[in-house]
């Protein structure tokens, strides 16, 4: 990577805007296209994940992929999980695009080192439905979609800044877990 590349990010959006909550990844990519993005920011929309992730990365020195995901919290909710933090064991993949996000970028990782980001991070919205084609988005994931892209906009912060976020969540209602005990706050 060469000097002008410090600080270039991309921000892959992935999802199927005729499949309900699959589209979040969309409305996402939409709202970005309005906002002020840190210098040599790049947004891009992958109607597909899997592989094709790969075709997209050009030597970029952070990754922040979005998407919709399953892994188990309340529809709606805002997932920010740095890369190492992903789980690993599921039965199907985090994202429902074929071969998974994650697949995707460990195969970048030993085929095409050189082209690969050096932070990556996923913004995930909680979604629920994902087999209804002509129906827009869940109500829940709906309303996730503009903290979702403000999420994006403060990892492309942090990141051009030097620091790695944390996983973080944030839940649709009001609670909220403390990332050391995972309690809610103000619980004993």
């Amino acid at each position: 990577m060469s000097e002008g590349d410090a600080g270039r990010s991309l921000v892959l959006c992935v999802g199927n805007d005729l499949v309900a909550d699959d589209a979040a990844g969309c409305h996402v990519y939409e709202r970005l296209q309005d906002s002020v993005l840190p210098p040599g920011t790049r947004v891009e929309l992958l109607g597909l994940g899997g592989l094709s992730v790969l075709d997209h990365l050009d030597g970029e020195e952070n990754l922040v992929l979005v998407d919709a995901v399953s892994l188990g919290a309340p529809v709606g909710t805002v997932h920010v999980l740095a890369w190492d933090d992903l789980p690993c064991v599921y039965a199907t993949p985090v994202s429902l695009h074929g071969i998974g996000l994650r697949e995707a970028i460990e195969v970048g990782k030993r085929l095409t080192p050189e082209a690969m980001p050096h932070r990556v991070l996923l913004v995930g919205i909680e979604g629920r439905c994902f087999d209804l084609v002509g129906r827009p988005p869940t109500p829940e994931v709906a309303a996730a979609i503009g903290p979702a892209a403000d999420e994006v906009i403060r990892c492309l912060r942090q990141l051009n800044g030097g620091d790695i976020p944390g996983a973080r969540t944030s839940r649709p209602q009001a609670e909220q877990r403390t990332p050391s005990t995972g309690k809610a706050q103000g619980a004993p």
